[in-house]
């Protein structure tokens, strides 16, 4: 469960989405091409395992990681959880509606084109069905949105089943075949899934078991049309479409990674992949992982946010090497500090930073900082009134109005309703 992996490259994969409200009808038409866009598409990589007793009447490891109790608080008032930051809903669980609807909000007013979330498949094996279950609620808010996606597959998850004897070494390559055919039903023939020239980008946080072409080959066979790898940097590079970066904390030995290193080796994989017909870039705010103080390891280092030039400066290195994507790492993982939802320690400041960005990049683009603030308010409505059709109903007109780009329109209901 554990995202870092002590590679000499890192990438990481998966599903991704792009958003309609914000930009010219032409604008929109660009963004949306199948083949790619006139800019490059901004990206968050999203973890959908996150559990609430709430929701899922229980809480999940990633907030606990068996050492944390979240029904204790700190002398803030705020619930003991396995992260260093906390999110300004606090705690919350991958399949609360109102939840992933704050969220796309956000993303949408942020200028983030979508997604990229991590996929475990559908076998009913340690959690990997209930995180398959977030992932298709993930998929419906998506839509809901207007946004597109693509999948990461962590296909360590078929090794970890042969592992513990839940399959047979022989009917590997089968379970993940079976993986690829619910995409397939679910996804990949979804106007909404991205991909190029007609084939369904697939990225993988690896791989880290099926490591040779003959292995997709075979996962692939009888696929509608054969998905195009995007593989972690390091990880089958050289037989895949593309490949992309991720926080190199294999680097750091443990400590604070110095800036020095980090710009070398994203020059490095930049230099490496510019002959690439389609680039993947990285761009994060931090890393500052909770594993030694949960038990769990010991850590893996950090990089410093530096008041939030550690994001702008690797957005400026993504932007100047000229990709398709822009992975911003990550949206919510928590467990490894690297975080740019809404947190009390930092407030809005790496999706104000985003949307600066964004705004270099569309000169359409019109969501404000303050917009930036109105997904909260209406998520808070929706908690504090859920039993109330009356009034979820005109927040459903103020969602509708974030989402056509009418912030003043939307604002107005809010405020009518505080």
């Amino acid at each position: 469960m554990i995202k870092t992996i002590m590679k000499l490259v890192f990438v990481g994969g998966c599903l991704l989405a792009l958003s309609t409200g914000f930009l010219s009808p032409q604008s929109h038409v660009n963004a949306q091409a199948d083949t790619g866009a006139d800019r490059p598409l901004l990206m968050a990589h999203y973890m959908p395992w996150y559990q609430t007793p709430t929701i899922s009447g229980y809480w999940g490891w990633h907030w606990t990681m068996d050492h944390f109790n979240p029904t204790q608080h700190d002398a803030g008032g705020n619930p003991q959880i396995a992260a260093h930051t906390m999110p300004l809903t606090g705690p919350y669980d991958s399949s609360d509606p109102a939840i992933l609807e704050y969220q796309t909000l956000l993303m949408k007013l942020s200028g983030i084109d979508g997604v990229i979330v991590d996929w475990y498949g559908v076998a009913d094996f340690r959690d990997y069905a209930t995180l398959n279950a977030a992932t298709v609620h993930l998929f419906n808010a998506i839509q809901r949105a207007g946004l597109r996606f693509i999948i990461c597959y962590e296909d360590q998850t078929v090794r970890h089943m042969v592992d513990e004897d839940y399959i047979t070494l022989d009917q590997a390559q089968a379970r993940a075949h079976e993986d690829m055919a619910f995409m397939q039903e679910n996804w990949f023939a979804s106007d909404a899934y991205v991909k190029y020239n007609g084939q369904p980008l697939l990225f993988v946080y690896g791989p880290q078991y099926f490591r040779t072409p003959d292995d997709w080959d075979g996962i692939f066979a009888g696929l509608d049309v054969a998905p195009l790898l995007v593989t972690l940097d390091g990880h089958m590079d050289w037989a895949a479409f593309s490949s992309f970066p991720w926080p190199p904390m294999h680097l750091a030995g443990g400590i604070t990674l110095p800036p020095s290193v980090l710009d070398s080796y994203l020059g490095l994989f930049y230099r490496n992949t510019a002959r690439l017909d389609y680039r993947v870039a990285s761009a994060f705010p931090a890393f500052d992982d909770v594993y030694q103080d949960a038990g769990v390891r010991s850590t893996y280092g950090d990089i410093e946010p530096q008041d939030g030039e550690t994001l702008r400066h690797t957005l400026d290195l993504a932007l100047a090497a000229d990709s398709q994507i822009i992975q911003l790492v990550t949206w919510n993982d928590y467990g490894e500090g690297t975080i740019i939802e809404p947190t009390q320690e930092f407030g809005y400041q790496y999706l104000e930073i985003v949307q600066n960005t964004r705004r270099t990049l569309s000169a359409d683009f019109s969501a404000t900082p303050d917009d930036l603030r109105l997904p909260l308010a209406l998520y808070s409505l929706r908690t504090s009134h859920a039993g109330d059709a009356a009034i979820n109903a005109q927040l459903d007109d103020a969602y509708t109005a974030l989402i056509a780009g009418d912030t003043a329109a939307a604002a107005g209901l809010i405020q009518s309703l505080q």
